[in-house]
């Protein structure tokens, strides 16, 4: 093949990102390598039609961990993005940075221009959100002429999160009309990734511009399974397409953007990661690095369902009419239930007096899906009765996991160990979000559309039956990172603070794997980020 100067590992939400910095001033060749294909369909462009592609193995890696200790011996589904855009094509589309801490604590994890200062001209260098549009936030906080389009959909969330956010204020809450603004905390709506009502992924935003220009490429449907090396350099990756193995060469870097788990996967199998392991399963050691596959953390959640005494979208979606009015209005008018995400009202919150910022997530859908039949995620099959959900997620947890490859074949996938509530700080702060739920379903401007609380139902009251329940039915909010982690000390990271791999040259990580620890909420606007400021340190 060609020899390109820069061959990136992944379409995904910041691959597209790097593919359209380093191509754009026409003076490298660029080669972007996609397991994955189009995200020319329908139910991905539809807002709400991540329902439909949760499940669906054409775009879909379809992970499941291991089973987990303290969570009933469960494995958690951990749907990834195969497919152009990654998981910016399949993901809830909420756009949330996270708190200026988060990025103060990486700084003071050994990792100089990534704090607050560092990163926020790029969440305003992608930002593209009109200020007429951001109805009462305020518009210094955000870019305007970035190429990701967010989206204020305030004046078109269901009216049931009005009682949401007066219950989240009878508790002492803040209204805040945007939480990428001055400040996170309070309640509020959330701003999403969509545009047109039409979903705004990396690929729509970054990677389709950029394949206009004669020196961007894209191979999709190419696995990678080794990135080449010659005395500890990088220099191409090898894939399989349609069968066959190729090779594209690199003259300059090659940057893998393959998310949380084929990232590591990938440094693995190419011969990074810990000797004992690698030579176990015949691979060659390039640089023996144990801290690969590890820090592995994610935000946990888990839900009350309530039975409501007024309409919610279960009433427009159940019914068969319902379901074709909801589908006339998207297609003629761009409008109605299938033009947003079900997580429409949240809020940040702090469970304790004494901490400094919030330690907790909440979500609000005016949706309820009780009966999930395997394989299915049913948000426009919802409960044929009316009802809602509240969800908490903490923000920060403390428990750490790992994931290992079991196998040198790249088709295999590997074992994930997520380690969820492996700490009592993580069981309390689940505790504390349940019950701060229960305080909310009991404020005057819920409990009056409240009929019952259906799951896990009000006979569930102790802290240990709370907790049973937690471990029973909490589940992954589908924010895996860490794995590749950043810092400037070898041995205890895997990419240095301008995301070179640690022992080797010609090669970078860039994506939500490089995370020192989680941000404070989503991690896809965060995870895009990482892609505009990996392409600055590439093109110094």
């Amino acid at each position: 093949m060609v020899t390109y100067d820069y061959i990136i590992i992944g379409a995904g939400s910041a691959g597209c990102v790097v593919a359209n910095r380093l191509s754009e001033s026409g003076s490298y060749k660029v080669l972007v390598l996609e397991a994955g294909g189009s995200d020319q369909r329908f139910w991905i462009q539809t807002p709400i039609g991540y329902g439909r592609t949760f499940f669906d193995a054409r775009v879909n890696w379809k992970y499941r961990t291991e089973k987990d200790a303290q969570t009933n011996h469960r494995a958690s589904y951990w749907p990834r993005g195969k497919v152009l855009g990654g998981s910016s094509s399949i993901n809830a589309m909420v756009y949330i940075r996270g708190q200026r801490e988060d990025y103060e604590d990486w700084s003071k994890q050994g990792n100089p221009g990534w704090n607050w200062q560092g990163v926020f001209p790029y969440f305003k260098k992608m930002e593209n959100l009109q200020h007429e549009n951001l109805q009462r936030g305020d518009a210094n906080f955000h870019g305007t002429e970035g190429p990701l389009h967010v989206d204020d959909v305030s004046d078109r969330v269901h009216a049931l999160c009005d009682n949401f956010i007066k219950a989240g204020q009878e508790l002492g809450q803040s209204f805040n009309p945007d939480f990428n603004g001055e400040r996170q905390e309070g309640v509020g709506i959330y701003q999403l990734t969509t545009r047109g009502a039409r979903r705004m992924s990396a690929a729509r935003a970054y990677l389709r511009p950029a394949l206009k220009r004669r020196n961007m490429d894209l191979i999709t449907g190419a696995l990678a399974t080794k990135i080449v090396f010659r005395d500890a350099k990088a220099a191409g990756v090898e894939f399989m397409r349609h069968k066959r193995t190729r090779t594209a060469w690199a003259g300059r870097e090659v940057i893998l953007c393959a998310g949380a788990i084929n990232s590591p996967q990938l440094l693995q199998l190419s011969g990074v990661g810990d000797p004992k392991r690698l030579q176990e399963l015949g691979i060659d050691v390039v640089h023996a690095n144990k801290m690969v596959g590890q820090n592995l953390q994610d935000h946990l959640g888990i839900n009350h369902f309530y039975r409501s005494r007024v309409a919610t979208l279960n009433d427009e979606l159940s019914p068969w009419p319902g379901k074709l009015l909801a589908g006339l209005k998207y297609l003629l008018l761009r409008d109605g239930p299938l033009s947003l995400s079900i997580n429409q009202a949240g809020g940040f919150i702090r469970t304790r007096e004494n901490l400094s910022r919030p330690n907790l997530q909440l979500y609000f859908s005016p949706v309820s899906y009780l009966k999930a039949p395997m394989g299915v995620r049913p948000l426009m099959n919802p409960d044929p009765f009316p009802g809602f959900l509240i969800g908490i997620q903490p923000l920060r947890p403390s428990s750490r996991g790992y994931l290992h490859i079991d196998s040198a074949k790249a088709a295999t996938p590997p074992k994930i160990h997520p380690h969820y509530l492996s700490t009592q700080a993580d069981v309390k702060e689940m505790l504390e979000g349940v019950r701060f739920i229960r305080k909310l379903a009991a404020t005057d401007a819920l409990s009056k559309v409240i009929e019952k609380e259906l799951v896990p139902g009000a006979e569930v009251a102790s802290d240990r039956a709370l907790i049973e329940d937690i471990r029973a039915r909490c589940d992954t909010v589908f924010h895996p990172c860490g794995t590749c982690k950043m810092g400037a000390e070898a041995n205890a990271n895997v990419v240095d603070p301008k995301l070179k791999v640690h022992g080797v040259s010609g090669l970078r990580v860039a994506d939500a794997s490089i995370f020192p620890s989680i941000i404070s909420g989503n991690i896809n606007a965060p995870t895009m980020m990482v892609g505009e400021k990996a392409a600055d340190l590439i093109l110094e």
